[in-house]
């Protein structure tokens, strides 16, 4: 019995980068696929324009990364550069307005993976996602299970991707659902290398008396980091603090999805935007 539709783990991705250093690539970060609904077509399938999302921290400074996808075949992972900036030096991709908030988005060619054949999917805005409206409607709360899918601590699988997922629950979340705050916390151990993951709600059959069971598994939310704790090493002859530990807590901040839609929408208000300031260039052209 499959609690995750099998091809959300399509839709993870890992994030690589040129070891300054020389060598191999260093895999640092993960994302994931998201289409964003556009419009219902004539023969009855639906338009999507799809982006790859993760945290803004992962893309800013960069000028390009590499994506990593598998062949439908069992062929080893093949890489694909992603431009960051162009030939100008200006970043292709675009952040949340908010700069608290940790969300990157680029516009991602996924027909060019149908094209050669890669196994990747793209969560579907208007039938596989639960924003803060959709999270209250479910009855989403404290105690309830949730899946983080990603690459931590570069652990990409080997020659295929082979994306990790770890379970937890939410740990809080009742201010975010009247939000009261950016964020809500996940009771599960992410690492460096999960950000910009995907977090998956965990169907559930069974609920208590007047609460909802969840018949379906949704994307709810994007890694942003793990929180941290610190640990003071005291001096037993001074019994002054000499050394400052910082460790990780077990809990996991995440964004709600909210945020990557709001995001998305500032980017193609941007290029309608551009769109009729070069119409009216073209109308007063000679």
């Amino acid at each position: 019995m499959a609690l995750i539709p099998p091809f959300f783990p399509d839709c993870v991705v890992a994030i690589g980068i040129e070891d300054p250093r020389g060598g191999e690539r260093k895999w640092v970060a993960s994302g994931f696929l998201y289409g964003h609904y556009i419009a219902d077509n004539k023969d009855g399938t639906k338009s999507y324009k799809v982006y790859f999302v993760t945290n803004r921290h992962v893309f800013e400074n960069l000028p390009r990364i590499y994506l990593r996808f598998n062949p439908r075949t069992n062929e080893p992972a093949r890489e694909y550069t992603l431009d960051l900036l162009d030939e100008n030096n200006t970043p292709l991709w675009f952040s949340h307005p908010n700069a608290q908030i940790d969300v990157g988005i680029i516009p991602i060619n996924f027909g060019l993976l149908r094209e050669h054949a890669m196994q990747a999917a793209y969560f579907r805005s208007d039938q596989h996602v639960a924003n803060v409206d959709k999270l209250n409607e479910l009855g989403i709360t404290e105690g309830d299970f949730a899946y983080v899918l990603g690459f931590p601590m570069g652990l990409i699988g080997g020659e295929r991707n082979a994306v990790i997922v770890r379970s937890g629950t939410i740990a809080r979340i009742r201010d975010a659902l009247v939000r009261a705050n950016q964020e809500y916390l996940i009771d599960a151990f992410v690492f460096p290398g999960n950000s910009g993951g995907p977090v998956i709600s965990k169907p559930e059959a069974l609920a208590i008396q007047s609460t909802k069971s969840q018949g379906a598994a949704y994307l709810i939310g994007i890694v942003k980091s793990y929180v941290s704790y610190q640990d003071v090493a005291v001096s037993l002859q001074s019994k002054r603090p000499r050394v400052i530990f910082e460790e990780n807590s077990g809990l996991a901040a995440i964004h709600p999805i909210d945020f990557v839609q709001e995001a998305i929408k500032g980017h193609l208000k941007l290029v309608e935007g551009n769109k009729e300031e070069e119409k009216s260039q073209n109308g007063n052209s000679v």
